[in-house]
């Protein structure tokens, strides 16, 4: 699958709801604008696109917030995460509005652009704002469900959108964990588009598979369920930075001592080109670069 098909499943899943939804508005930044013509069309004035002024972008939405609609902003990653950051935590956070963030091409699915077009660090920074809801769908499908549960819930929402994902769907709910499958050697928990390559890697292994779509807020509950009361070592399979979920793994095991790792994008700068694919080789973000992790945590496990 491509990203143009995550992309146009965000497009006819707003699209739709826009045409049942008065209160549904989006605004955009001179990203998937042909997405939106039928709806800008269909209601004028409920689709706004300002070009490249994601600060404005994010400000508007406040606005239109504020006079009791449902907004949407969308561009890609570091454009609608990072360079209106300050708008998202003053203008949403603080004043307590309810609105929806959608990006695309996070962490480098735009390689071939350099670090101007990636986000590795998007879900960090987003999870230091207090009430920020975070989702990482790993399907097209997975993003329309969790979408239209959520998009209304009056809490500013961050939908993390990629050209990698799983071959298939899961039943995602908001909030919850799902179990793929259970084992007694370690529990591993893989984000969004991480999940084929995690079960691939775990062939073979005793071990359990949580799959996490709702980073924030984490179901500490379901991971603490699934891993006992004396939890064996978690593995953390993220999409973004590596390390970006561990307290929230901590957290949901207290007070418990377990033994985390995490696998992500490391922290430095990524300065080759290339695909998505070309940097998850490099990175060991595959099936076998999982496996040869899982088997050394597994390796260093006594008994």
């Amino acid at each position: 699958m491509s990203e143009s098909t995550m992309r146009e499943q965000m497009g006819s899943t707003i699209t739709e709801l826009m045409d049942v939804d008065e209160r549904l508005v989006m605004v955009l930044c001179d990203i998937s604008t042909g997405l939106f013509e039928h709806a800008a069309t269909a209601h004028p004035g409920r689709v706004v696109s300002l070009g490249i002024m994601e600060q404005t972008a994010v400000s508007l939405a406040a606005g239109f917030a504020l006079e009791g609609f449902v907004p949407v902003v969308h561009s890609i990653a570091p454009f609608v995460v990072e360079r209106p950051f300050e708008q998202i935590k003053d203008d949403f956070c603080y004043q307590g509005l309810g609105g929806n963030f959608i990006s695309i091409g996070a962490s480098h699915d735009y390689a071939s652009d350099g670090m101007t077009h990636q986000a590795p660090g998007d879900v960090a920074i987003l999870r230091s704002l207090p009430g920020m809801e975070v989702i990482v769908p790993g399907t097209p499908a997975e993003f329309d469900a969790l979408f239209r549960e959520t998009y209304a819930d009056g809490a500013p929402t961050y939908f993390r959108t990629s050209s990698q994902v799983n071959r298939a769907s899961r039943p995602v709910r908001f909030g919850q964990l799902d179990v793929v499958r259970t084992g007694s050697a370690t529990t591993v928990v893989a984000v969004g588009p991480m999940l084929d390559r995690v079960v691939e890697a775990c062939l073979g292994r005793d071990v359990s598979i949580a799959y996490c779509t709702t980073v924030a807020p984490f179901d500490t509950a379901g991971l603490r369920a699934l891993a006992g009361d004396r939890p064996a070592p978690i593995l953390l399979v993220e999409p973004y930075y590596a390390g970006t979920g561990i307290a929230d793994v901590v957290q949901a095991l207290a007070p418990a001592s377990v033994r985390v790792e995490s696998i992500g994008i490391p922290r430095r700068v990524l300065r080759n080109y290339g695909t998505a694919d070309e940097h998850d080789a490099a990175l060991g973000l595959t099936a076998a670069g999982i496996r040869a992790r899982l088997d050394a945590l597994l390796g260093a496990t006594p008994g």
